[in-house]
């Protein structure tokens, strides 16, 4: 009838394996962002990102709420910026306290830090020993983290005592890092927050690559 069958032409052999070493490897993931949001759990860094970004992360009123970084992007008038809402850390963040180390490497990579503090006072610490022992984690966990350029957002300013609170923490600062006071429930405060972010980010260089990228 004319027809041509056609075989596939692969030859199909084997060969002997041979012995190899077997080599595990772990791959860590860090979260790349210009802006981390750092303080101590419960202070409002979730609702803060979840006001000025379209992220969505889940709210609510006790600690450890949020156990991974959520990133969003703030898109301000004519620029952008990628905020990374950071687990709230502990004392003994920078030996592993509270997946302190799970916490800390993720804001290894941005550009700058907002500093978040609750200043209502209500779980009864004071705003300025937060402030001081976050730091203090952070420059014990890596000189690059306690070299990063803060502003703070002291939280929660519209409660009852939280204005005394406000001037209490600033006089103690003594200028060292720019202090805006917001709610961010609301978003009150929040627009002078950001013009400062994004004013400081447009002095900063941009981040060095890591070792291993081109």
């Amino acid at each position: 009838d004319g027809e041509k069958t056609v075989l596939n032409d692969v030859s199909l052999f084997a060969k002997p394996g041979q012995k190899c070493e077997i080599t595990e490897f772990e791959l860590e993931l860090k979260s790349i962002a210009d802006v981390g949001l750092v303080g101590f759990p419960n202070v409002g860094k979730s609702t803060l990102i979840s006001h000025v970004t379209n992220a969505t992360p889940t709210i609510a009123n006790y600690h450890f709420t949020t156990l991974s970084p959520n990133l969003g992007v703030v898109n301000y008038y004519d620029d952008s910026f990628v905020l990374a809402d950071i687990p709230g850390l502990i004392e003994g963040a920078a030996e592993g306290a509270g997946l302190g180390h799970d916490f800390l490497r993720h804001i290894e990579r941005t550009r700058m830090l907002i500093h978040v503090v609750d200043v209502s006072g209500m779980e009864g610490r004071d705003p300025y020993e937060d402030y001081r022992k976050i730091n203090a984690e952070l420059a014990e966990y890596s000189e690059v983290l306690s070299r990063l350029p803060q502003i703070v957002a002291l939280n929660k300013c519209d409660v009852f005592g939280a204005e005394e609170n406000a001037k209490a923490f600033t006089e103690k600062l003594k200028g060292a890092a720019p202090v805006f006071s917001i709610e961010a429930v609301s978003g009150a405060g929040t627009k002078a927050l950001l013009d400062a972010t994004v004013k400081l980010l447009k002095e900063l260089p941009p981040p060095a690559p890591l070792e291993y990228e081109p």
